[in-house]
């Protein structure tokens, strides 16, 4: 179940060399279920953190196989749009966003 306009790609070290621009992302299991929908200013920066912890102290996140990205000048506001669409469609969240609280503000 893709949930972007982009195609996805499998999670490695290269994930890291991304414009450093605002965006929405979302990672996969290995059988590409989404299990996090993620926002950033910086996707550089958010996923050159990712790729050199190894989703340090993020246990769900370390399922992780695969991704999807957009840049997106509001990224908050369509992360938000993303996950209510997910939770409407699936009946659940994506199982990292449960993990991990949300901010609505």
């Amino acid at each position: 179940m893709e949930l972007l306009d982009d195609k996805m790609r499998v999670w490695t070290t290269s994930a890291k060399f991304v414009k450093p621009n605002p965006g929405v992302y979302v990672l996969y299991n290995r059988n590409k279920d989404p299990i996090y929908i993620g926002e950033t200013d910086n996707l550089e920066k958010t996923f050159a953190g990712y790729v050199d912890t190894e989703f340090d102290g993020k246990e769900c996140m370390q399922r992780t196989s695969a991704y999807q990205r957009v840049f997106e000048e509001n990224p908050k506001e369509m992360q938000l749009r993303l996950i209510a669409d997910f939770e409407e469609e699936t009946g659940k969240t994506p199982a990292c966003n449960s993990e991990i609280k949300v901010e609505t503000n």
